[in-house]
């Protein structure tokens, strides 16, 4: 029996759940809707650990999910934290070619920017990469002027306050166990009671294909837990960086490269790297679970992956455990970078999604049976997407209603 029956439960109080949440009271005002996690507070995962870049539409395909909900949420969002004062660092990026092999790669870029509608993307030379970023190498560059750093954490807390003054209720150290369909709604069992509601939205994270095979749903496209680390500019040095500086990115890797953030509170983080968690919420080298190890080392999708990546996996592995080839990689954009110039920083975990046969899945993916919407793959630009993701999340919600 369920303690309480809700119109519509949203599972995980990351900000794509509560941006959701949000989303539904916003159009329903009087639904009864709860948001459970099972963490004591909102955002605690991907959320709180994000570098708070937010993407413009530089990267992605035209026409993709990511490219058309990546334009329209960052305008969203940075309209959102303007109305709650949420400061906003607007410090501009360059996605730098170093040598002329990266070129061609990078007027690629130029052309989705163009084609996603990227504002103020344009293509610039050596002298004005050296007026934007004077310690910075490149014979090219792509400069999206608009790209801008928030910190994501005070976002899902003011998500989290829209969602309790609509009336929604956001219930916190609730672990959820279980998810059974039965008489046209779902049961939600947890650690401390069911919950009863008529539509479920799961967006589960880095534990998405676990919740998702609660509810029935295939196990495929699996969560693999991608760990990156960053190292700091020692206060003194941070004059080396103005803004974000990235790499051309490796067309083959759905990873962006070690780059730059300058972040609100002054920081610079430079990373992350990408090597393979050893626990789905393990931000420490030492975080290990043998039953996520298990996991994954027994996913075929993860042991193709693995014969086609080892050698990119092991150099990430080996410079994780080096600062001195961390400093190195990075040196290629500062060459001014000095080991003695770093201190450790914060680490972060992707939850990327792995088909079977081994592809990583690079566009968001929904899926959706009987009441209850997975959300299967939201990796960066989530965040910067949250708005324009709760807004399809929604609408499949409003369709689900039989």
């Amino acid at each position: 029996m369920a303690e309480s029956r809700f119109d519509v439960v949203v599972v995980g109080a990351g900000i794509l759940g509560l941006a959701t949440a949000r989303e539904l009271l916003t159009r329903r005002p009087g639904t009864r809707l709860a948001v459970l996690d099972k963490e004591p507070v909102v955002g605690a995962h991907q959320t709180r650990h994000s570098s708070g870049v937010v993407h413009r539409g530089v990267y992605y395909a035209p026409g993709s999910l990511k490219a058309q909900l990546c334009v329209e949420g960052a305008a969203r969002l940075l309209s959102y934290c303007d109305e709650r004062d949420i400061p906003i660092l607007r410090c501009g990026k360059v996605v730098v070619a170093t040598d002329a092999s990266e070129v061609s790669r990078l007027e690629e870029l130029y052309r989705r920017s163009v084609e996603n509608g990227v504002p103020g993307a344009e293509l610039i030379g050596p002298e004005r990469l050296r007026e934007l970023e004077p310690h910075v190498a490149g014979v090219q560059a792509l400069h999206s002027p608009e790209t801008a750093v928030v910190d994501f954490g005070r976002v899902v807390e003011a998500y989290a306050d829209d969602v309790r003054g609509g009336g929604g209720e956001i219930l916190l150290g609730r672990e959820v166990r279980g998810l059974a369909r039965r008489g046209g709604a779902t049961t939600v069992a947890t650690g401390q009671g069911a919950v009863e509601a008529e539509r479920v939205v799961v967006c589960g994270g880095v534990h998405a294909d676990k919740l998702a095979t609660l509810s029935g749903a295939p196990p495929e496209p699996r969560i693999v837990p991608f760990r990156g680390d960053y190292l700091v500019l020692r206060p003194e040095r941070r004059h080396l960086v103005r803004g974000l500086v990235y790499p051309v990115p490796d067309p083959a890797f759905p990873f962006l490269g070690i780059h730059t953030t300058v972040r609100p509170d002054g920081e610079v983080w430079l990373g992350p790297n990408a090597v393979l968690a050893l626990a789905r919420e393990g931000y420490r080298r030492r975080d290990v679970s043998l039953r996520d190890v298990r996991e994954t080392m027994r996913s075929r999708g993860f042991r193709r992956l693995a014969r086609r990546h080892w050698r990119t996996g092991g150099g990430e592995m080996v410079r994780d455990l080096s600062t001195r080839l961390f400093v190195a990689s990075t040196r290629k954009l500062l060459p001014g970078l000095e080991v003695s110039d770093v201190l450790p920083g914060p680490s972060g975990i992707r939850a990327q999604a792995l088909a079977a046969d081994g592809t990583l899945l690079d566009d968001f993916v929904f899926h959706e049976a009987e009441g209850v919407v997975h959300v299967r793959n939201a990796p960066s630009p989530g965040a910067t997407s949250s708005l324009a993701i709760a807004s399809v999340i929604a609408d499949r919600v409003e369709k689900s209603v039989v």
